[in-house]
């Protein structure tokens, strides 16, 4: 079996029995590819809404891969950004966050995020310093803290550019008497602030200092394995996520319909063409996305065509519309069908 014939993984897992011996081939090729010396593994980030996850997953990414929102629950997709050096790579998942759940959305996302937490090799506990700890830090690390198979801890005193040296010190000291409160050990204790890029590398140092030796999972350069059209809707739902509130956030999905290259345009002046739907529960909601003479949809629109071709490089031509799916969030098959 010559390179260009080896099986994709999606091949072998759709395979018999009689595929192992590619499945080993495959093995053996990865073991190849793990030379002396080079670390990897996964860690993800957790925390309370708005404690700079996303925000932090962008700066170690370097890229925009997450969005990020001061609204709870944006994160709704496990998302994954890829951190290479020149003797290791972090795999870094973004996933949502752990709420008490309304709808079987929030239930299905729940699952997702107790599944991620058992399988990858360092969970980062993001505890912002400008907020006391508070019940739903404590809530989180006693989830953690009671997996049966408990990944490396790492503590994250993030936003530190928002708060004094006298307050980090607090932050820091409280941190520690989070450990002996619930019986947890952190590797590490770093404080950072996303934003201003404070002590972001030391993040990532710390992180990989942690990890077992291991194959390099994607190739040097790749920052992500998102489909474009999910970071595409993403990128769209942050844009609509912006000046709305109350429910309505959490009631938001964004589908996309087409997206592709315009046809007969020139080499050097292509245009993109994305087709959406802003995918909504109810009718009034409708109309406050659509806004007073489709002021705010026109507004959606304007951030998410800049946030898209800043991503791909590329003029982007946006249609936007605006869908009722009555209980979306609570029926199985519009769930499967936005892709949750």
């Amino acid at each position: 079996m010559t390179d260009d014939q080896m099986p994709s993984l999606s091949d072998l897992m759709d395979g018999d029995e009689d595929d192992l011996s590619d499945v080993e081939y495959v093995a053996a090729r990865v073991a190849e590819s793990t030379r002396p010396g080079f670390h990897s593994g996964f860690m993800c980030l957790v925390g309370r809404p708005n404690a700079g996850k996303s925000t932090l997953t962008n700066a170690l990414v370097g890229a925009k891969i997450a969005i990020s929102s001061s609204k709870p629950q944006t994160t709704r997709h496990v998302i994954r950004g890829v951190v290479t050096t020149d003797d290791a790579q972090l795999v870094l998942i973004d996933t949502p966050g752990v709420h008490k759940p309304r709808t079987l959305l929030g239930e299905r996302l729940n699952d997702l995020v107790f599944d991620t937490w058992s399988q990858v090799d360092v969970i980062g506990v993001c505890l912002p310093a400008d907020q006391r700890i508070g019940p739903g830090d404590t809530y989180l690390v006693r989830q953690i803290a009671e997996l049966p198979h408990r990944p490396q801890l790492v503590a994250l005193a993030t936003k530190s550019d928002l708060v004094s040296s006298k307050r980090m010190a607090e932050h820091l000291v409280a941190i520690t008497d989070l450990e002996a409160e619930l019986g947890v050990s952190f590797a590490e204790i770093v404080p950072c602030s996303a934003v201003s890029g404070d002590q972001v590398d030391d993040v990532r140092d710390a992180i990989i200092g942690l990890l077992p030796e291991g194959p390099a999972y994607y190739p040097d350069g790749e920052i992500t394995d998102e489909p474009t059209e999910t970071l595409v809707a993403e990128l769209i739902r942050e844009a609509a996520l912006e000046d709305l509130r109350e429910e309505l956030p959490h009631s938001l999905a964004v589908e996309i319909i087409e997206m592709g290259e315009r046809p007969g345009r020139p080499a050097d002046r292509p245009l993109l063409d994305v087709h959406a739907n802003l995918v909504v529960e109810r009718d009034s909601q409708k109309g406050i996305l659509i806004g007073h003479k489709g002021t705010h949809i026109r507004d959606v629109g304007t951030r998410a065509r800049a946030q898209i071709s800043a991503l791909l490089g590329t003029p982007v031509h946006l249609d936007l519309q605006v869908k009722v799916l009555e209980g979306w969030q609570s029926n199985p098959k519009h769930l499967n069908r936005l892709g949750f």
